[in-house]
């Protein structure tokens, strides 16, 4: 209490303390008597205070005063767009799960023995298990006295080769060129021309990132642009990843949300893009067309004609198309495909295969989710060769991406081919990993759907389920009494009784007067089996207490 007396007093300027000791504003370290009008005003007994409680407080004054000289940053004068910026994924509900994991490993009592971490797509930490010919790859660059291993295949080693071949040293430890090791964007680029049925792919058109968020805020970064005095606009679906909203606030561009029809399995609709845009160019500068397919948080596939439309508003309004596609791997509805916006844009010919369009994968998801390695790459398409070089001069500040990162991507986009070695256990692998997320998206959808007050959308790909949740008025009154919005309330209490952390639709973003969450399902089966009977349980108890 002293301290924080002290500091005031610091704050507010020169002040008298009560045993005469002069305070003066921050960066002033002397300390002394106040002005001897001040002295004779105070009785002798105090003036006759013990010298060790004198220089008790001195030393508290000094040291406040001094640290408050030696503080150059405070919360008034940080970057303001870096104040306003969130990350639900990765919020408050999070920390709060993070606390109370401690607090089960100092043996708290709790309703629940462990937090079960359902707020965020993080495959391995969830239990799935690596890939075992990209570890293996990843092994023998980082490590290659494992070249010796005669149990590791040979065709691993040689692509463990052609990357360290591509490393200046021969060592993955050196800094690879900004855009990334040449040798792998060469077989991204194949493998794009691969995926898109021989459509071709410039390699000088890849840059490899430090996932795909890298690449994206890099792109971001070089239209961050005023046009005409209004600040540029992203546009950016409702529900959104918040890595968006987070980047538009740090950067200090405009958010333009557009609504997901969420009664046409979270579709993409042309009319709502429209009244949309209208909207923002009153106030900002549209300049970008966010669109995630397959769909985070919402887990839709955009069928090829919702794509060719998209594609056509995007060039009459003259809008660089970001197209996220890190969960093309991702898809499991029956009828469901996955097309990437590049080949559906070349296949439509002129004026749309001209159009300018960044597109983004990354090894974090698909089914090699490998989230902490890092890798990811951007293809850029139809950019000015001008602005091109203004974007490898933005990257080249940055060094490079991890090479870590890059060895991983090059797992993905140059896999074992049939005949190989390690072929048959790669297809195996791959095959289990989605056909196990294929059931685990079932069973999430039907069992929300059987909750009463619940409403899902079949997970077509993706890693979550967005349900909604018809909360009861009385629920909605203790939410507002509590000062927070209704899911996020629901969402905490859910924590707390059961140890499940889901994310808040409120940090999605969803329609005014409606509730959601996102919640992964990434949980091995057994495992999801059993957070979805504590969901149920908890939520009828939750109806019972607010009805």
């Amino acid at each position: 209490m002293t301290l924080s007396l002290t500091l005031t007093l610091c704050q507010r300027g020169a002040a008298v303390s009560s045993s005469g000791l002069l305070l003066l504003r921050p960066g002033s370290v002397c300390i002394g008597r106040a002005a001897s009008s001040a002295q004779q005003h105070h009785p002798v007994s105090a003036i006759n205070r013990s010298q060790q409680q004198q220089q008790h407080r001195r030393s508290i004054v000094t040291m406040a005063c001094v640290q408050q000289q030696q503080r150059c940053v405070s919360i008034d004068n940080i970057n303001p767009a870096i104040k306003t910026m969130e990350y639900a994924v990765r919020g408050p509900l999070v920390a709060r799960a993070g606390v109370i994991e401690k607090e089960l490993e100092q043996g708290a009592k709790k309703p629940f023995k462990e937090v079960i971490r359902a707020n965020i797509g993080d495959c391995h930490a969830m239990g799935q298990p690596p890939i075992t010919f990209i570890r293996q790859v990843l092994g023998l660059v980082s490590y290659p006295p494992l070249f010796k291993d005669p149990n590791i295949p040979e065709d691993a080693k040689q692509r463990a080769r052609v990357i360290l071949d591509g490393c200046k040293g021969g060592s993955v430890g050196s800094y690879s060129d900004s855009a990334g090791i040449e040798v792998i964007r060469r077989h991204a680029a194949e493998y794009i021309e691969r995926r898109d049925g021989g459509i071709p792919a410039d390699w000088n058109n890849i840059i490899l990132s430090a996932g795909a968020s890298g690449g994206i805020k890099v792109l971001m970064a070089l239209l961050r642009c005023p046009i005409n005095g209004k600040k540029p606009g992203v546009m950016i679906p409702i529900p959104q990843y918040p890595l968006y909203s987070a980047t538009i606030a740090e950067f200090d561009m405009e958010q333009i949300g557009y609504y997901l029809d969420e009664a046409n399995k979270w579709g993409l609709d042309i009319g709502e893009l429209e009244r949309s845009l209208a909207e923002a160019r009153k106030v900002s500068a549209p300049r970008i067309l966010v669109v995630i397919n397959p769909g985070n948080p919402t887990g839709q596939v955009l069928s090829r004609d919702n794509i060719e439309q998209i594609i056509k508003f995007a060039q009459r309004e003259r809008l660089v198309l970001f197209a996220d596609e890190v969960y093309q791997d991702n898809v499991y509805e029956a009828g469901s495909k996955f097309h990437s916006f590049k080949r559906v844009m070349m296949e439509m010919g002129e004026p749309y295969s001209q159009m300018e369009l960044c597109s983004f994968m990354s090894c974090s998801k698909g089914y090699m989710g490998e989230c902490g390695i890092r890798g990811g790459y951007a293809e850029i398409i139809n950019l000015c060769p001008d602005v091109r070089a203004m974007l490898l001069k933005c990257i080249s500040a940055q060094l490079c991406p991890t090479t870590a990162g890059q060895a991983v991507l090059d797992c993905v986009v140059n896999p074992p081919r049939p005949g190989e070695t390690s072929y048959e256990l790669f297809a195996k692998e791959k095959a289990a990993v989605l056909e196990s997320l294929r059931e685990r998206a079932e069973l999430v959808a039907r069992t929300f759907n059987s909750i009463e007050g619940f409403s899902c959308n079949p997970v077509q790909g993706a890693m979550y389920a967005f349900p909604q949740i018809r909360l009861p008025p009385k629920a909605l009154e203790a939410a507002k009494a509590d000062g927070k919005p209704a899911d996020t309330f629901y969402a905490f209490q859910l924590l707390e009784e059961t140890g499940i952390c889901i994310v808040p639709g409120s940090g999605f973003g969803q329609r005014p007067g409606t509730y959601h969450f996102r919640t992964t399902i990434l949980p091995q089966p057994e495992k999801l089996k059993e957070m979805l009977g504590l969901f149920k349980s908890f939520h009828e108890k939750f109806l019972a207490k607010y009805k």
